[in-house]
């Protein structure tokens, strides 16, 4: 059994950690709380979204836009969203994992290329032998929406100068506090809606013309699609973290009580060997 001295200097060990995981899930709570608030404003309009564009997508008509454009994918680009720090359970290890199934789904027939959002993202795929094309590697918390509409116009150049055939994100959105899902979504070309909608396949009427309000609207469709993974991973990250430091110092408190425990023990035991030798010297002396 452990010494006196080695299991109170584990109790203090263990109760600093604990004290650094409660500070780290305090941290994790604020800033989920504050990426979910974001979520829950901009989640109705992000997930409408896609009805919307594909809806309009059908009555403006496959040719209407180069956005549209379907071609076989012979070269594809893909966004992966993951955090710039661990101490978050398998967040990133499941979004990983399923983005190289994923990769590898598409080997050999499409050339790939990554866009990477997240230091845990860039250091897996430097292993891979996936060509890298942008990196976001520091602070990624700190991007701003102004960063995020310029990569999702970086995209969407590729796309209509014909140097990737489509885009993808792979991304975890916030589901629970729990469970995180993940998302992989094709970003580019827009599908296009197979029905037309509520007025059961009447034309609309278009005020301007169908190719001023389209260049207009799809642009920012795509954008928002970024915006929006990000916005959910961010919220997702937060709420991982805050259940895994939750994790910790709950087993930290529990390691706690089984080292004072065994504490206890020794100090007994050392009391009763000491009784032991008290007694036996004082039978000593009587003889």
């Amino acid at each position: 059994m452990p010494n006196l001295i080695d299991l109170r200097r584990r109790i203090r060990s263990v109760r600093n950690t604990q004290q650094v995981t409660k500070a780290m899930k305090t941290v994790a709570t604020a800033k989920y709380k504050k990426a979910s608030r974001s979520v829950a404003v901009g989640r109705p309009l992000w997930h409408s979204a896609p009805a919307s564009a594909g809806r309009l997508a059908f009555w403006a008509g496959p040719n209407a836009h180069p956005l549209l454009d379907i071609r076989e994918e012979q070269s594809i680009d893909v966004l992966v969203l993951t955090s710039d720090k661990g101490l978050c359970g398998a967040f990133n290890a499941n979004l990983l994992a399923k983005a190289l199934e994923f990769l590898k789904s598409k080997e050999p027939a499409a050339r790939i290329r990554l866009e990477l959002i997240g230091k845990k993202a860039v250091h897996f795929f430097k292993r891979q032998e996936y060509q890298i094309d942008r990196v976001f590697a520091d602070h990624t918390d700190k991007l701003t929406p102004a960063d995020l509409k310029k990569l999702a116009g970086e995209l969407m150049e590729k796309f209509l100068f014909r140097e990737t055939d489509a885009v993808y994100e792979v991304y975890n959105e916030f589901k629970s506090v729990l469970t995180p899902k993940i998302m992989i979504v094709r970003i580019l070309p827009i599908a296009t809606g197979t029905e037309a909608g509520p007025d059961h396949g009447l034309d609309p009427d278009w005020e301007p013309r169908p190719f001023p309000l389209i260049s207009a609207l799809w642009p920012r469709y795509v954008e928002a699609q970024i915006v929006h993974a990000f916005a959910e991973s961010q919220a997702a990250e937060q709420a991982a973290r805050m259940m895994a430091m939750d994790s910790a110092s709950n087993n930290a408190e529990d390691l706690i009580e089984d080292l004072t425990l065994n504490l206890n023990k020794a100090r007994q035991a050392g009391i009763t060997k000491e009784l032991l030798e008290i007694m036996t010297a004082v039978d000593a002396l009587k003889s």
